[in-house]
C-alpha cells in the first residue's frame, strides 16, 4: 500500500471486509443471523480498548448484547466450516512454499467454573497455575504476513471424565480426553489434507515430545522443536543421543559402530534444540559453532 491514499487504503480494506462477510453468508441459516455475525465482526475490529458485549452492543446500535450474545450461544452454525474458510482466505493472501506453522497455546483467564474447559491449570499468560481455559492455535507465517488458521480448546481429564459437565456445556458427545500435542498433531494433519503450503513447523517443547516428530518427518516437513535437555528419542530406527562438549561429540561420530551415543553428563551450554534430521539437543563449546541441518536447509 505504499504511495496510496488513506482513502484508497479505506476503500480497499471495506472491499475486502463485504468480501469476508459475503464468504461467510453460507454458513448461517437465517439473514438476521448472518447480519449479528457481520456485526460481530465490526465490533472486534473497532476501536474499543475492552470488546464486552455492551461495547459491541452499541457500537452496532443495538439496544444490549443479546443478539450479538445468540451469535455464539444460540444461533446454529458449523464452527469448523468458519476455521477452515478462515484457513482457505488467509492461504489464499499469504500463501508461500517456504512459510512456517506456529503451534503454541495460550491462556484465558476465568473467574467462575461454568466456562468450557475451565480449571486450575499453568498458563503462561499469567505465569502461574490458576483458573482458566487453555487454547492450542495454528498460525501460518510467511513473508507476506501472519495469520491464525486453526484452533483447539484443550478439556482436561477432569471435563472429558464429567459426561454431566460435558452436556451441560454442549460439548459434542464423541470428544475425549486429548493432550495438547494431540490437539497440535490434529491441526497439522488438517493443513496438510487442504493442502497448506508451508516448509516448516515450530512449536515450543510442550510439542516437542511423541507423535509430532514422526509424523513431520513422513510428511517430508521441516520442523524446530523445543526438547528438555534429558528428553531421549528414536531416531532412524535407533535410540540417539549426542551431548557434551564439542571434542566428544567428534569422537563420538568417528564410532563406525555406535548405535548407542555414550550418555555424559548434561553440559550447562546448552545453546540450541532443534532438527528435522534428529531434533537432537546440540551443545556447543564457546568456540565451535556447530550447525544443524533440516532436509538440507540450515536449522541453526
Amino acid at each position: 500500500m505504499t504511495g496510496e491514499s488513506i482513502e484508497t487504503t479505506l476503500a480497499l480494506w471495506a472491499s475486502s471486509l463485504r468480501e469476508v462477510k459475503k464468504r461467510m453468508r453460507p454458513l448461517f441459516e437465517q439473514e438476521r443471523t448472518a447480519l449479528n455475525a457481520g456485526l460481530f465482526v465490526d465490533g472486534l475490529l473497532g476501536d474499543e480498548r475492552r470488546k464486552t458485549g455492551w461495547m459491541r452492543a452499541e457500537a452496532a446500535g443495538d439496544p444490549g448484547p443479546w443478539r450479538q450474545q445468540a451469535v455464539l450461544g444460540r444461533d446454529r452454525w458449523d464452527a469448523d466450516a468458519l476455521r477452515d474458510l478462515v484457513r482457505d482466505y488467509a492461504t489464499e493472501h499469504l500463501a508461500d512454499a517456504n512459510a512456517v506453522l506456529v503451534v503454541d497455546e495460550t491462556g484465558f483467564l476465568k473467574q467462575g467454573k461454568a466456562s468450557c474447559g475451565v480449571a486450575r491449570q499453568y498458563t503462561g499468560s499469567a505465569g502461574k497455575i490458576t483458573n482458566c481455559q487453555i487454547g492450542v492455535f495454528a498460525a501460518y507465517v510467511s513473508r507476506h504476513g501472519h495469520a491464525f488458521i486453526d484452533r483447539a480448546l484443550y478439556l482436561p481429564k477432569g471435563w472429558t471424565d464429567d459426561p454431566a459437565r460435558l452436556k451441560t456445556t454442549y460439548v459434542p458427545g464423541d470428544v475425549s480426553f486429548s493432550t495438547k500435542p494431540q490437539l497440535a498433531a490434529e491441526m497439522i494433519e488438517r493443513a496438510l489434507v487442504a493442502g497448506v503450503p508451508f516448509r516448516w513447523v515450530a512449536a515450543d517443547s510442550v510439542y516437542g515430545v511423541g507423535d509430532i516428530e514422526r509424523d513431520l518427518r513422513q510428511a517430508g516437513k521441516g520442523y524446530v522443536l523445543g526438547v528438555n535437555s534429558s528428553h531421549w528419542f528414536a531416531s532412524w530406527g535407533k535410540p540417539q543421543r549426542v551431548v557434551g562438549t564439542a571434542e566428544e561429540i567428534a569422537k563420538t561420530q568417528q564410532r563406525s559402530d555406535c548405535g548407542v551415543c555414550r550418555p555424559v553428563p548434561e553440559p550447562k551450554d546448552h545453546d540450541c534444540m532443534t532438527g528435522a534430521t534428529s531434533n537432537w539437543p546440540i551443545s556447543k563449546a564457546k568456540s565451535l559453532t556447530i550447525t544443524a541441518r533440516s532436509f538440507g536447509h540450515v536449522a541453526c
